[in-house]
């Protein structure tokens, strides 16, 4: 059973937020503990995290303001040019490559920076558990100082933790 447009199936037990019902919370695994709930939004439209909607009509670049948008340097001074001089609050940074060339010690050396220079960090990954991820923080010379790590695929359950 979907949620009807405009709503969402919470959990009784937990709080977390489900898309449609299903029987078991993913967040906590309780069983028949979701209940629909109106989400006061109109259903059917993405709504971003400004709050506005994303059904926009199209506009030409030209006309959009650029300016203004800070950045968070990481202090690897490669990966910030890469950026375009850190990373933009609220982007996503699809980072790929082969197998073992250090995607992840990267992305937790610039994560464990962040959070020293004062910015909340969740590192996510759906490969390797907070343990094992525990063990790359000790290989590094940077101290993973107060990195949150949680082993998720889950979208929603991601999201959960995130808000």
């Amino acid at each position: 059973m979907a949620a009807k447009a405009g709503s969402v199936f919470r959990c009784s037990e937990c709080g977390a937020e489900q898309p449609k019902w299903g029987g078991r919370c993913d967040a906590c695994g309780a069983w028949n503990t979701l209940v629909e709930e109106p989400t006061g939004r109109p259903g059917g439209r993405a709504v971003g995290r400004s709050g506005d909607l994303t059904g926009r009509p199209p506009v030409r670049l030209s006309a959009v303001e650029g300016g203004g948008v800070g950045r968070w340097r990481t202090g690897l001074a490669e990966f910030d040019f890469v950026l375009g001089g850190g990373v933009v609050p609220g982007s996503v940074v699809l980072v790929g490559g082969e197998p073992g060339i250090g995607k992840s010690t990267l992305l937790l050396q610039c994560a464990a920076r962040l959070e020293r220079a004062g910015v909340t960090t969740l590192y996510v990954s759906g490969e390797e558990s907070p343990e094992q991820l525990r063990l790359r923080a000790d290989r590094l010379a940077d101290d993973p100082g107060q990195v949150h790590v949680l082993g998720e695929t889950r979208l929603e359950a991601i999201l959960h933790h995130a808000a």
